[in-house]
């Protein structure tokens, strides 16, 4: 009963919004107005509820720092609505543009099929952890549901205070996600997140408190056109708030705690919702920001995560780790084109953005397969899954190509990024230019662990379910299709926002759309030619140099004595480890930030 529940509202909501695209898809921008005090004093009440339970578990686990936050927040909200409420006028409460549908169709569908696959996986979860952790899935399914409402309220609220109240609940959404298994790790990584975005919250409600009090407005549509005017302070507090939310250095390790909890958790909040939400704001003041000193600060912080998190990521031979480190560089670069916010950035930020969330969730929901079926998820363990996994393997070779090798579109986003820095500001091309190879050596090199056959191990799929495999396949398709309709996303949907906001897009010429469709047949050629793998394919073993033993990875040496043959990838923490550069993104990032107020204040 509880699959049919989640599996029809999971089509429900990707109907909703494929049908609002349709709906728009001729039509320019539109506002609505929405003046009721009901709904109003509804948040205000839910906000009081969420205060009194993020204090209650502050204080009951003595994070006393997470029940002031919460509090400070809410004096602010109170003092807020008693000096200003009755005189706040709304003209437009909501929108939807070009940007908003791609958000929605982001949460809808990626969302969606991340709920779907939750559904297996969890059955899964809990019958290898039955004497662990509580099974209290219903609950879940309902936490994820609530998650991606929030986000839908985020991108389609044009009140500041509504969308700080969405803010808010995918901040309490992510505490209890991140803390599902209740024990000391989970909860101590739950609380890591919620007093970072917590501190997130704070700022963006400072920043909404100085809109209003020197500007009088509580919009985001006038909050941008006043940013093109010169008010960079309310920008800059809302900027940090989306730092927080993207985990960008310094506040990054919230993300990467959130590994701790279930894989169908990792890929929430890494693709469709929470980081996502963090980017859009800080992309919604771009044109703003274009040419501004805060803007090149901004570009300096997100440069500066996507080059550190692009290294550490080569150090990591945990997969969901690495994942979560690859999540961080890409926002960084997506912050950096927010930064820089000419034309041309955005439209790349734009395309990140839809590809990264495809890719990355359908490499979160295969490591997290993978990892039931060979308990565990080392990369080095990965080795041979051609083989002992090859419909897997096929699609997690599917997502790697997708963040890297051409005609996808993360790549073409990175080559839009670096015709725009070469024009706006060739210094911060060298971040993109030495990030993007280290992220190409990280892929290549667990790409390779894949596809190298150690051992004739098969049948390490079977018993995955239907349910848990569909919506693998069809990110794996949409990861293929988007590159395929590139063009058609970048007409109907990317071009036409950029045009509304700069007068001006980002184009393509028929050559370069042929060459890529070329270049798109050749790719899918790479992983079809491993489908037959273990059925027509003869596997045999290694050439060792001597006589070959029991396995093909043992061996009788000439000198005499058995040895092990091993493949280890590189990882070069001596170079690229976490310990050592993770502290200098920090400190780099925190002096960005800390100048960034300070020419403001000046």
């Amino acid at each position: 009963m509880r699959a049919i529940v989640i599996t029809s509202a999971a089509i429900i909501l990707s109907a909703g919004s494929i049908a609002l695209l349709i709906i728009n898809f001729h039509r320019e921008a539109q506002y609505f107005s929405l003046d009721s005090p009901y709904i109003d004093k509804a948040i205000l009440f839910i906000d009081t509820l969420l205060t009194g339970y993020i204090f209650y578990m502050g204080w009951r686990y003595k994070r006393y720092i997470v029940s002031g936050l919460i509090l400070l927040q809410f004096l602010i909200i109170i003092f807020f609505e008693m000096k200003y409420g009755p005189d706040i006028i709304v003209d437009h409460a909501l929108f939807v543009d070009k940007f908003s549908i791609i958000m929605a169709l982001i949460i809808g569908v990626v969302g969606s099929l991340t709920s779907v696959y939750a559904i297996g996986y969890m059955k899964e979860f809990h019958l290898q952890h039955k004497a662990e952790f509580k099974d209290n899935r219903r609950f879940f399914s309902f936490l994820m549901f609530i998650f991606l409402s929030a986000m839908l309220g985020i991108v389609f609220s044009n009140n500041l205070l509504w969308l700080y109240f969405f803010w808010e609940i995918t901040t309490a959404c992510s505490f209890l996600l991140i803390g599902y298994k209740k024990n000391k790790e989970a909860m101590d990584n739950a609380f890591q997140a919620l007093k970072i975005n917590l501190l997130g919250g704070l700022a963006f409600l400072i920043g909404i408190l100085c809109l209003y009090r020197f500007y009088g407005v509580v919009e985001l549509d006038k909050a941008v056109y006043l940013g093109k005017l010169g008010a960079m302070v309310p920008i800059a507090f809302i900027s940090l708030a989306g730092f927080t939310k993207s985990a960008q250095m310094p506040f990054s390790s919230w993300l990467l705690g959130a590994m701790v909890a279930p894989t169908p958790v990792s890929a929430l909040l890494h693709s469709s919702t929470m980081v996502k939400a963090g980017v859009y704001i800080v992309l919604r003041f771009a044109s703003a920001l274009q040419g501004t000193m805060l803007g090149f600060v901004i570009a300096l912080t997100g440069g500066t995560t996507f080059l550190i998190a692009s290294l550490i990521a080569i150090s990591q031979s945990d997969a969901k780790k690495a994942l979560a480190y690859s999540t961080i560089s890409n926002l960084g670069l997506i912050v950096l084109c927010a930064g820089v916010g000419t034309y041309e950035a955005m439209w790349a930020a734009m395309l990140l953005i839809i590809f990264h969330a495809v890719t990355k969730c359908l490499l979160f929901l295969c490591v997290g397969t993978i990892e039931h079926r060979i308990h565990s998820r080392d990369i080095e363990d990965m080795s041979g899954l051609i083989i002992s996994m090859p419909k897997m393997s096929i699609m997690i070779q599917i997502g790697m190509v997708g963040m890297f090798l051409a005609p996808f579109g993360m790549l073409i986003s990175k080559w839009a990024v670096l015709k725009a820095l070469v024009d706006f500001n060739p210094l911060l091309a060298v971040f993109v230019i030495f990030g993007s190879s280290a992220a190409l050596f990280f892929w290549v090199k667990w790409l390779g662990k894949i596809i190298t056959v150690v051992n004739k191990e098969q049948g390490l799929e079977d018993g995955i379910g239907r349910i848990e495999a569909t919506p693998l396949y069809i990110l794996a398709f949409l990861t293929v299709g988007l590159c395929g309709l590139f063009p058609f996303v970048s007409t109907a949907l990317i071009q036409p926002y950029v045009v509304e906001i700069y007068g001006i897009t980002l184009t393509m010429s028929q050559g370069n759309i042929v060459i890529m469709s070329i270049m798109l047949a050749m790719v899918m050629l790479f992983p079809l030619s491993f489908v037959n793998y273990g059925k027509r394919v003869k596997v045999v073993d290694a050439y060792l140099g001597a006589a070959n033993i029991e396995t093909s990875t043992r061996f009788r040496s000439v000198a005499g004595g058995v040895k092990d043959m091993g493949m280890k990838n590189y990882y070069m923490e001596k170079y690229f480890g976490e310990a050592k550069l993770y502290r200098f993104g920090i400190l780099f990032c925190f002096i960005f930030i800390i100048f960034m107020f300070m020419v403001l204040v000046r």
